[in-house]
């Protein structure tokens, strides 16, 4: 279908991602006029299916910050390798002030895990798992990146 004004129509591609806004923050800059105002977004990014990505941007409006964040979460996603529904052992990662330890459970276990924590990992695609936040802080930001770290850590075990 062509547009006269807007030229030819472009369907949107549904994407395999599922999305989530972890964080949404308005920043301020302080200028020789006053203060700037912009929007930070955290988003993660996954397939569910062991693929997942942490985008992080800023814009002058909060849609076009998820539409930039979600960019950048698609160029930074990475595979983890899965058993069945859980990670192949434990794996403890820090990222600034957030340290994160995440263990493997049985199957039918479920996810026990918190806040940001718990979002990165059922985007990842993992059902079965501990995961505690041993860091003081409440950051969303920085608990996302750590448990990013941890899954980063992860290597493929063979089965005995």
């Amino acid at each position: 279908m062509f547009n006269r004004k807007f030229g030819p129509k472009i369907a949107k591609v549904p994407s395999e991602f599922k999305e989530k806004v972890l964080d949404l923050r308005r920043v301020t800059r302080v200028v020789a006029g006053g203060k700037r105002m912009r929007f930070r977004v955290t988003i993660v990014l996954g397939d569910e299916k062991g693929r997942v990505g942490v985008g992080i941007a800023k814009g002058l409006d909060v849609a076009g910050a998820v539409a930039k964040a979600k960019r950048v979460a698609q160029k930074k996603v990475f595979t983890i390798p899965l058993q069945d529904r859980t990670i192949p052992h434990q794996v403890y990662a820090k990222f600034s002030a957030a340290k994160v330890l995440i263990k493997p459970a049985v199957k039918g276990h479920g996810l026990k895990a918190g806040s940001a924590v718990r979002a990165v990992l059922l985007l990842a695609g993992v059902k079965d798992a501990i995961a505690k936040c041993l860091g003081r802080t409440p950051n969303k930001l920085t608990n996302a990146l750590a448990t990013i770290e941890a899954l980063k850590q992860l290597k493929f075990k063979a089965k005995q």
